[in-house]
């Protein structure tokens, strides 16, 4: 198959999954009658999207040239590997640098963004749209929104109007406020209105109108986007930073916490906010009285 077919037959695939709608994404491979691997790649990304991982793991071998992705699936389902995961991306990426397949360069983009390796993803990022924005996500985590501009420039040049170039502006647009919020909801929303309003889109929305103090709109969309999965991290970090926006207490904040806790124990947030506990109950150790304070002496 020629590369023009094979890349209009993959364009709504593209779209969908760069967009969070996964079953979608998964109905137009099938309806792909060709082989192709970066078919295949969208297909079984689109399963661990959906956390269905047993699927790719049943179906993808070790001798495929899909093994990378299959790499993704192993790290988020094995917790107890992800260590030796990790290392065995840093080994392969250190052989191979310069010289990796789309495969493991998907593959090992997406590790290291989880690990919090931005560094890392810029590394061995390439030039294609999904590389350059992976940089963009990478160098905005890094508070550098002037790099993450200047890389942006290079997908408008390359395609200004494509789907992942949209969505690159907006992410910028995010991280520098203020007026930019409005822009960067226009953007979720179009696309929302065109295809359909993913939990990656209402989560988009929601994160421009807290930052606009909509808090009630903010909590319509969140509802949304927790009615279509009632589990999503970005959903639940939201809803969090949205309640102690509100001032509603500590009980509702500490439900999502709870969730996340039980279904992302090893996500950054959690570490995160782990280490932060840790590091408050030392640092109050260290200050505490070594003696029991006698209050009837005052």
């Amino acid at each position: 198959m020629d590369g023009a077919k094979a890349g209009n037959e993959l364009f709504l695939v593209r779209n969908h999954f760069y967009l969070g709608n996964f079953q979608e994404c998964i109905n137009q491979v099938q309806k792909i009658k060709s082989a192709s691997v970066e078919k295949d790649m969208f297909l079984y990304r689109s399963y661990i999207g959906q956390k269905q991982y047993g699927i790719v793991l049943d179906e993808v071998k070790n001798s495929s040239e899909l093994y990378p992705i299959r790499l993704i699936a192993e790290y988020f389902s094995q917790q107890d590997r992800k260590a030796a995961i990790v290392q065995q991306v840093d080994d392969y990426v250190e052989k191979h640098r310069g010289s990796m397949d789309l495969a493991w360069i998907v593959a090992a983009g997406t590790i290291y963004f989880q690990e919090g390796l931005y560094e890392n993803c810029l590394s061995i990022a390439g030039e294609d749209l999904e590389s350059l924005a992976l940089s963009i996500q990478s160098l905005l985590k890094l508070n550098r929104v002037d790099l993450a501009k200047k890389t942006y420039e290079t997908m408008q040049k390359t395609d200004e109007d494509a789907t992942l170039t949209q969505l690159a502006l907006a992410w910028i647009f995010m991280e520098v406020g203020g007026e930019k919020l409005q822009d960067a909801f226009y953007i979720f929303q179009e696309f929302s209105d065109k295809y359909t309003p993913t939990v990656q889109l209402l989560n988009g929305q929601a994160v421009c109108l807290i930052g606009q103090e909509k808090y009630e709109e903010a909590e319509s969309t969140l509802r949304e986007a927790l009615n279509k999965d009632p589990n999503n991290y970005d959903t639940l970090i939201n809803l969090m930073a949205l309640s102690q926006q509100q001032e509603t207490g500590w009980e509702i904040p500490q439900r999502y916490l709870t969730q996340l806790r039980e279904n992302y124990r090893d996500s950054p947030f959690i570490r995160e906010y782990t280490k932060k506990e840790s590091d408050f109950e030392t640092f109050a150790q260290q200050y505490a009285p070594s003696k029991p304070l006698n209050l009837e002496a005052y």
